[in-house]
């Protein structure tokens, strides 16, 4: 099946929900709910994964950006929790996607003599050891010389030395559409922009779900055995569509990251400190340095998770109280806030909530699925759909995900073998061939023939010069966006990356891909007027002292209105 995710894909989707009886429906388009489309499909079942935004739109998109068991769940004794995700990083690295996991090191300073380095030596050596035994280097201990030849940047009196040792990174959204891709090639009908409004029943017997297209206002009636709610923060919402009750709960944690310019933290590995309360992360990403996260509860809307003022200058404090050059606000260049989907286990605390996942059927045929962590949203996946299928009356095999690739994973590394041949075909530079590799694996070709029949599409986007006009268009004819956040938000990440969240760039972008959507002049002036009222909130927002006043701020933009079926992971 094709993976090629273009607006008459879409249509025809559309037209699939009307026309078909499907085994199961998910709803919720992050990483958790396209594992689980992907998952049902390669197991031979008819699916539908209905989305009310975009692919990745809420947490999904928000995260770290790593691949990891967590070092501090070992502390906390959670080694079953490590295990598992130490499992999926190394598949994720090796086998799944190695086009878009990829090795980071990192270094933990010691502050301590002598006992400090045999405590985190011992943790890191089993963090080491247990999941993805040798999936990565193994850990070195280091001096303090040797450690500020790694990381100048620190303060001599901020360590006594220090232990390197490797984690993994991802582009979240870029992973998460991905995977919806796959699940596409394997059969699914995947949408976006589609809201479901009601679970329906006959007599007590689940018999499918209302669903309404938020780009055309139509609703219409999905036939289903089966629905699968994986709308992470969601949940609840997702669940009163049935009016069940809940087996559980689900807490926001806001977890918020700032972007900084790389030449501004003189670093050759990442970071990880501890604070008061978590640890702090500072992680190399292109161009830049990722530093977060927060972990504190949130009350209020889960459409629009935003940052304060106050968030960033604690993210600021912390991180300056190990660099020898402080950083200031004037430094930021990006900054997101999301929302983690915690189980709630009665804590005020939100760090001490768990990460595990849980798999309920609050009532017959609906089949709920939250928790967890991003680095487990195969295994999330697996067994929510294993709960689902049971009663199906049809045999099922197991999961198969495991041994799936993910789309553009098949012929990456003989591709970045061939790169300077690439390169040279192409007319681009290596280290753009190879940037483009990293976010597209082998489908780089697709973007590489749209180049060679309009060699327009090879050229930078103005004020934003890393990307090229054929990402901006691809987006929409392969990767399903539908709007200019949809683009500048996810498939790219202009919208991080540069101050004014891509405003100077989006009229281009929406010259380029009106075409392809199908904008006239009005709606193209439309697109661009909804995008600028949205970066305008996200900066407003940022100004605010508190949360409640963020919110209300960040409430103003056009996405205020969406409905449940957002994302998960």
């Amino acid at each position: 099946m094709s993976a090629k995710l273009d607006p008459a894909y879409r249509a025809a989707g559309l037209r699939a929900l009307a026309e078909t009886e499907f085994d199961v429906v998910v709803v919720g388009g992050g990483v958790v709910g396209a594992g689980a489309a992907l998952d049902a499909a390669s197991r031979g079942l008819s699916v539908a994964l209905v989305e009310a935004r975009d692919w990745a739109a809420g947490t999904s998109s928000r995260s770290s950006k790593l691949i990891h068991g967590g070092l501090r769940y070992l502390e906390q004794r959670d080694f079953g929790l490590v295990r598992e995700a130490l499992k999926e990083r190394s598949l994720l690295l090796h086998r799944l996607a190695p086009h878009l996991v990829r090795p980071v090191p990192f270094l933990y300073p010691l502050t301590h003599r002598v006992w400090e380095r045999a405590y985190v030596g011992a943790g890191v050596a089993l963090y080491d050891s247990i999941g993805g035994a040798r999936a990565l280097p193994m850990h070195r201990h280091l001096s303090r010389r040797a450690a500020l030849q790694m990381a100048p940047a620190l303060r001599p009196d901020a360590l006594t030395g220090a232990v390197r040792y490797y984690d993994a990174q991802v582009d979240d959204a870029r992973l998460t559409m991905m995977v919806a891709r796959t699940a596409a090639q394997h059969g699914a009908t995947v949408l976006t922009h589609v809201a479901a409004t009601e679970v329906l029943r006959d007599g007590g017997e689940l018999t499918g779900v209302r669903v309404r297209d938020l780009l055309s206002g139509g609703e219409q009636v999905v036939r289903a055995k089966r629905v699968i709610s994986a709308a992470g923060v969601w949940t609840d919402e997702v669940r009163g569509l049935d009016h069940a009750k809940p087996p559980f709960h689900v807490r926001m944690s806001k977890g918020v990251h700032l972007l900084v310019p790389r030449e501004r933290v003189r670093l050759d590995v990442g970071l990880i400190t501890r604070t008061e309360k978590s640890v702090l992360f500072v992680i190399p990403w292109d161009r830049h340095w990722i530093i977060g996260t927060t972990d504190t509860p949130w009350d209020h809307g889960a459409d629009h998770p935003a940052a304060t003022r106050a968030d960033v200058e604690y993210l600021l404090e912390h991180v300056n109280s190990v660099l020898r050059e402080p950083l200031t606000a004037d430094d930021v260049v990006g900054v997101y806030a999301g929302l983690r989907p915690l189980l709630d286990g009665g804590a005020d605390d939100t760090t001490k909530l768990s990460r595990e996942h849980a798999v309920a059927e609050p009532a017959p045929g609906l089949f709920l699925v939250a928790g967890g962590k991003y680095t487990t949203y195969r295994v999330m996946a697996a067994d929510v759909v294993d709960a689902a299928v049971k009663g199906l009356g049809q045999a099922v095999p197991k999961s198969l995900t495991k041994h799936l690739p993910i789309h553009g994973a098949v012929g990456f590394r003989e591709l970045w073998s061939d790169r300077e041949r690439l390169s040279a075909n192409a007319g681009l530079p290596v280290t753009v061939v190879e940037r483009l590799l990293g976010r597209y694996g082998s489908a780089v070709t697709e973007l590489l023939t749209m180049i060679d029949r309009d060699p327009r599409l090879a050229e930078p986007l103005s004020d934003a010069g890393e990307y090229l006009a054929v990402e901006a268009v691809y987006a929409v004819t392969h990767e399903g966006a539908l709007d200019l956040d949809d683009v500048l938000s996810r498939r790219t990440r202009i919208a991080i990356e540069y101050p004014d969240r891509g405003l100077a760039v989006a009229a281009r972008v929406a010259d380029l891909v009106a075409e392809h959507i199908g904008w006239d002049d009005l709606a193209r002036e439309t697109a661009i007027s909804d995008y600028l009222e949205l970066a305008q909130a996200e900066l407003a927002a940022l100004q605010a002292p508190d949360d409640a006043s963020a919110f209300a701020q960040s409430a103003q933009s056009p996405h205020s209105a969406q409905s449940a079926g957002a994302a998960a992971g």
